[in-house]
């Protein structure tokens, strides 16, 4: 059974001045590497004006390493992506992308204030981003007899069933997506209730 993590629920966007310089956060839900570059490409294309749009992603479980990337683009080498990275993996949301866009006001920060600018407007982000627990979930395959189908569909209606799909032969032959967390209370509840007749197979 994997973890479970929180990811965002939306998009949001933040913005603050540090030192005449303009910082804009926008965060995302990005579930894979591509849906993370594309979010990062919509940004820069937004923002195509601004002197630097620096960014990090987690485009999956915080845990998994292959999933995983951050970019100055432009700042001095460590004082934006791996700030930003670091406050995004701290934070242990995953399928997360965020995109620090500045606008340059005249003012140097130093190596030290703009590591501490992005990562803290970043922190700041956070805090009104709305989350959603990452539902892991797994296949139920069964096979049962006609007469036990409403009985077994019945229990179903009791848990967190993503999805049902139904083939009809001389048996019932079905296949429900449902919360991982869930599963093993459903198979006992079901075998209970049909005397053990019904047939499982499980795939995550």
């Amino acid at each position: 059974m994997k973890s479970l993590y929180n990811i965002p629920r939306s998009s949001i966007f933040y913005q603050k001045t540090v030192k005449k310089s303009r910082f804009i956060v926008n965060i995302g839900h990005t579930p894979d590497v591509l849906s993370a570059k594309a979010f990062i490409d919509e940004i820069k294309i937004k923002y195509s004006d601004a002197a630097h749009n620096c960014w990090s992603f987690i485009a999956g479980p915080p845990t998994d390493t292959q999933v995983l990337g951050y970019s100055d683009n432009g700042e001095p080498n460590g004082t934006a992506g791996k700030p930003i990275f670091n406050v995004l993996l701290g934070s242990g949301i995953g399928e997360i992308t965020a995109v620090v866009t500045r606008y340059y006001g005249g003012i140097k920060l130093g190596t030290g204030g703009l590591a501490r600018a992005y990562s803290g407007i970043v922190k700041e982000a956070l805090i009104d981003l709305k989350l959603s627990e990452k539902i892991q979930v797994l296949s139920l395959i069964g096979i049962s007899e006609y007469s036990e189908q409403n009985v077994i569909e019945n229990v179903l209606d009791g848990y967190n069933v993503l999805n049902l799909e139904k083939q009809f032969s001389d048996t019932v032959s079905w296949t429900v997506l449902m919360d991982i967390r869930e599963a093993s209370r459903a198979i006992i509840e079901i075998t209970n209730k049909t005397s053990g007749n019904v047939l499982f197979k499980i795939s995550e």
